[in-house]
């Protein structure tokens, strides 16, 4: 059901009363899918966006039914206004993905280029090689944040568990894949560079 039913739908959605305050949603073949939450997952077909949570409801008849409502925080409960970030002032935030037999030069390269940032989109729980650990702790050391994200398109990455990030002082994605932690992460920066700070965030959003 893509193309113009879908446009009908999310347009139905829209104006709901019942969607007000929800939240931002994605519309896809009649299921609402909170907009932290939904990701592409298959690109050949057209039942192409998915959510690991479920979705929020669904739309019969351009009426939603609704089944959940979204944990984090977002809109009027959100500390940040977009209005007073300009696009090109947010920080420069990097992704790096994990491998077997990786060199530290690409997280090298890009605390060099200014990223502020790196999030290391690991293996499994966000993992990161040991001999790795040291170039991380360098940057984390030279106020690059270093963020612990995984590859893996479902769960979430644990705090202190494969590294101890609190002696680190990195910082955990949680729920977000890497491209959603570093559009975070980047907003996050512009309030601040305290890695607790940071975790707090990445918590709550």
């Amino acid at each position: 059901m893509d193309g113009p039913l879908n446009l009908y739908s999310a347009v139905a959605l829209a104006a709901s009363d019942t969607a007000k305050g929800k939240g931002v949603f994605v519309l896809m073949n009649d299921d609402i899918f909170a907009a932290r939450d939904v990701t592409k997952a298959i690109n050949i077909h057209t039942d192409a966006f998915a959510s690991q949570w479920g979705a929020l409801g669904t739309l019969v008849e351009g009426k939603p039914y609704w089944f959940r409502n979204v944990a984090k925080r977002f809109n009027n409960s959100s500390e940040f206004n977009i209005e007073n970030i300009q696009g090109d002032t947010l920080p420069l935030v990097q992704i790096v993905y994990g491998s077997g037999n990786m060199l530290p030069d690409a997280y090298l390269a890009y605390a060099k280029a200014g990223a502020k940032a790196i999030i290391h989109a690991g293996t499994g729980n966000g993992s990161v090689a040991n001999y790795i650990v040291p170039t991380l702790n360098q940057l984390q050391q030279q106020g690059v944040q270093i963020i612990r994200s995984s590859r893996v398109p479902q769960g979430f990455v644990l705090r202190n568990a494969e590294q101890p990030d609190d002696k680190y002082g990195w910082v955990v994605a949680h729920g977000l894949n890497p491209q959603k932690a570093k559009l975070l992460a980047a907003l996050a920066l512009t309030k601040t560079k305290d890695p607790k700070e940071l975790q707090r965030i990445f918590w709550e959003y």
